[in-house]
């Protein structure tokens, strides 16, 4: 195993209360100042409240054209339909990874009426010559995403790629195109 080498943080992008959808309440980071680009991440927003009033009216549907979003619930439970036919139900610890490409107009609504709804949204820009590839989704139950223990005691969840050093740990995206 190779030696764990420490980075030293450089920067902190304080949140921003805001709102999107049909007014669900939720913090904003990267993507909430003008002039600060972090390529190739576009937004990410953590939504969390106990409060319905804040989430209930949900994301109706609505476009996106060439970047993806990846979805990560921790709390409630969210139902993802869009233009394709595909629908997607999402969960505690599951993942919504969503390439819009050319195209997609999708619906994001929470699927509880009461209880804490709590997760993380990051859109990440295509490449130019991916922009107009086909849109495509994929729903990644929580069971479906290996969980690696790292050799400092830590642990780390794996939906795309591997965790360098863990071969046994191939995330659920691993090879799959949108």
């Amino acid at each position: 195993m190779s030696a764990i080498n420490p980075r030293t943080l450089t920067r902190v992008i304080e949140s921003m209360p805001t709102s999107d959808g049909a007014g669900v309440k939720l913090r904003r980071s990267v993507g909430s100042q003008r002039g600060l680009y972090v390529d190739p991440f576009l937004m990410l927003d953590e939504f969390f409240s106990d409060d319905p009033n804040d989430y209930i009216a949900g994301f109706p549907a609505h476009p996106h054209r060439g970047f993806e979003t990846v979805t990560y619930m921790l709390d409630g439970h969210l139902r993802h339909e869009d233009h394709l036919g595909n629908r997607g139900d999402l969960g505690p610890g599951g993942v919504q990874w969503m390439t819009a490409g050319r195209g997609i107009i999708h619906s994001e609504m929470p699927q509880q009426t009461e209880g804490r709804m709590r997760g993380f949204q990051l859109w990440i820009n295509l490449p130019s010559k991916e922009k107009m590839r086909a849109a495509g989704y994929r729903d990644i139950a929580a069971g479906e995403i290996p969980t690696v223990q790292l050799a400092d005691g830590g642990q780390v969840k794996v939906a795309n790629s591997a965790v360098r050093d863990a071969t046994d740990a191939k995330g659920s995206m691993q090879g799959v195109r949108g």
